[in-house]
């Protein structure tokens, strides 16, 4: 084999393993600072209400070139924030999200959908109140790069979905206060 051979060859290989490294896929650390489902339903409809929980936890799992990824994703429920300690207290109540019994929600997804390089949805089970149901994911914004202070692989997202709260057990007062909850989520993920 002449050098020029041995070197084409040497770097075909290296080409090689270095693109099965990049197709590998790279598991996701849920980061709970920049991480925030939150919930909004009509009240009465007088006006819309916002809240959100301030602990959620979880994994992320991406390989970008199979274009393929999972998402497993824990939220205290006890977290929740309305806006009024009062109304915190009320809404863990047994009629709506009953958190001394079932503390934690949880969305696991069964299906990422790509649309280019690039996550359009993400189908899973949701489970609420012990109530699982499928639900759907509209992914509205994706980025994966290298985190600029960290200086590791992150990935954010915003993706959202709506459910009615009925179907988790949860629907006192529907339909006066609104039936359909939207539920938005904010995440970002990094690599260990």
């Amino acid at each position: 084999m002449t050098p020029f051979k041995k070197i084409t060859t040497a770097l075909a290989f290296a080409a090689l393993a270095t693109g099965s490294a990049l197709a590998a896929p790279v598991t996701y650390n849920v980061d709970g600072s920049h991480t925030f489902p939150r919930f909004s339903y009509s009240h009465f409809g007088y006006s819309t209400q916002l809240s959100n929980f301030s602990n959620t936890t979880g994994k992320v799992v991406l390989d970008a070139e199979a274009k393929t990824g999972a998402v497993d994703i824990s939220i205290d429920m006890k977290s929740v924030n309305t806006g009024s300690v009062d109304f915190n207290g009320h809404i863990q109540g047994e009629d709506f999200l009953d958190t001394a019994k079932f503390p934690t929600a949880t969305f696991k997804s069964t299906h990422v959908v790509f649309e280019g390089n690039k996550p359009k949805a993400i189908e899973g089970q949701l489970t609420i109140k012990g109530v699982t149901k499928p639900v759907t994911l509209t992914v509205t914004s994706f980025q994966a790069m290298p985190h600029p202070m960290l200086k590791k692989p992150a990935l954010g997202a915003n993706a959202f979905t709506t459910i009615k709260r009925t179907e988790f057990n949860a629907g006192k007062f529907a339909p006066y206060v609104g039936d359909d909850v939207r539920i938005d989520i904010a995440i970002e993920a990094i690599a260990p």
